[in-house]
């Protein structure tokens, strides 16, 4: 017998999920706890209310958000075409005139037949399955305790502490070293341009590091002490009681580099151990960059969590050796950000490993972005409906930006897991000949990715029908 499926939280996410599981035929049963409950950043109760930027980022099929508005588009995404509809001038962006686009998504989900909404606060989870989580980065308190006890304590975090990720083509190899301190692994360059980090024998060095001269390393501390940060909103605040729980215990690089003039050199930027091949002497210190997914094509700042405003990372990071025309797919904040560390928790379906029925959507699951998080949301909403009438999960093919998506919350490693939003970066590379025209191979992957998606949904109609 086909059970309703209950969803928590009215975001992105949350119509999302309800959308896609009662297009399907699911009857849906979804809380949210606006108007009644408010929070410190929304003004209306209107379901999938903007509360940061109007914007969806871009609409050009070059680019990985352009082509994750497609996917969506084939999924049967309720927000895009209502986002369309109410479009502002943004260039090759799409941006949205807010309050009427969040009036519309509220008015198409109170007429779905399959569709109720309950306007009340959940402080405990229900015991009903399917159930979907997507109550956002201001998770309540009570709730959050009650995830917290549902999927440990360690595996949950109130506060983000990320530091940037660059991608690998945009560094500057005749500066950049391979090595691990004190001799670990081999000493080796970086490959050769077009070729994956991924497949170096064993044993290799595992970190990227941008050496610095002495009037380098201090004109770069200098900058960082004088940065603008950005500032924490009143309920961040520390008198706000709101406690400040990380996966990784960190300080941002800005506070520390105030500490003292050799703090970084010492610390986060330690040479020790390490030997430039150009110099063949020991740096004055160094920025290291760990590899974060597995086609080396995405590399993270190690130690640099950071509140430094975006314009100032943008400018300040880019004076580090090797990063001086660095393209950064994330920068670094430190906010209030309530979140699974989902490679420890989920499955590709966005549903817990330990307790089956049990899904999470939206920034809960580790994606950053309005458009991120609804992708999620069909996903989840998708599934949860395949497991009341008792079909196989559906798992997008990694080729789709989606898709890969979906893989980064599985396979990144659960100690330097940290919110990632879409971009070329997760997406696996082409095979065959190297494409060096960064939108020629954006278009090059837009257009996989599309096949592969139209296949697969093929696939499962197919299926359907024999069933």
């Amino acid at each position: 017998m086909q059970q309703d499926i209950t969803i928590i939280g009215g975001g992105f996410a949350g119509v999302e999920a309800a959308w896609a599981a009662a297009e399907r035929g699911s009857k849906v049963t979804l809380y949210e706890m606006r108007p009644n409950h408010a929070t410190p950043v929304h003004k209306t109760g209107d379901l999938a209310e903007l509360v940061c930027s109007n914007s969806f980022k871009s609409t050009l099929f070059t680019n990985a958000s352009g082509v994750l508005k497609e996917e969506m588009r084939r999924l049967g995404s309720l927000i895009l075409p209502i986002a369309e509809k109410h479009a502002v001038p943004a260039g090759e962006a799409l941006a949205v005139d807010r309050e009427p686009f969040a009036r519309e998504v509220t008015e198409r989900l109170l007429a779905h037949p399959n569709i109720t909404i309950l306007r009340e606060e959940v402080t405990q989870l229900p015991t009903t399955r399917p159930l979907i989580i997507a109550t956002g980065p201001l998770t309540s308190d009570a709730l959050a305790n009650e995830i917290a006890k549902l999927t440990g304590g360690e595996s949950l975090a109130f506060y983000d502490a990320v530091a940037p990720t660059v991608t690998y083509e945009s560094l500057d190899l005749n500066k950049v070293f391979r090595a691990s301190r004190r001799g670990k692994g081999r000493q080796a360059p970086p490959p050769e341009e077009g070729q994956s980090c991924a497949g170096t024998p064993e044993p290799s060095a595992d970190y990227l590091n941008c050496p610095f001269e002495k009037d380098e390393y201090l004109a770069f501390w200098k900058a960082i002490t004088e940065a603008e940060l950005a500032p924490l909103h009143d309920f961040e605040q520390e008198d706000s009681g709101a406690k400040m729980v990380f996966f990784e215990m960190c300080v941002p690089v800005e506070e520390l580099a105030r500490r003292g003039q050799r703090t970084l050199a010492y610390g986060a930027m330690k040479p020790i151990g390490l030997t430039d091949p150009r110099t063949e002497r020991r740096p004055y210190a160094v920025v290291q960059l760990r590899q974060e997914n597995r086609e080396g094509t995405l590399w993270g700042l190690v130690g640099f969590q950071t509140r430094m405003k975006w314009g100032e990372q943008r400018r300040i990071l880019r004076m580090i050796p090797g990063l001086e025309n660095a393209e950064f797919v994330r920068y670094g904040v430190m906010h209030r950000n309530t979140y699974v560390n989902a490679p420890r928790l989920l499955d590709y379906t966005c549903q817990l490993r330990e307790h089956s029925g049990v899904f999470f959507a939206g920034q809960m699951t580790g994606v950053e972005g309005y458009l991120e998080s609804a992708a999620i949301g069909i996903v989840a909403g998708w599934n949860a409906h395949r497991q009341t009438v008792g079909l196989p999960p559906a798992i997008l093919p990694r080729e789709t930006v989606l898709g890969s998506l979906c893989a980064y919350l599985v396979e990144t490693e659960p100690k330097h897991f940290a919110p990632m939003n879409s971009n070329w970066g997760i997406v696996p590379e082409l095979t065959g000949a190297t494409i060096r025209d960064k939108r020629e191979r954006g278009r090059l992957k837009g257009e996989r990715a599309i096949s592969a998606l139209d296949r697969y949904l093929t696939s499962i109609e197919l299926a359907q029908v024999t069933l």
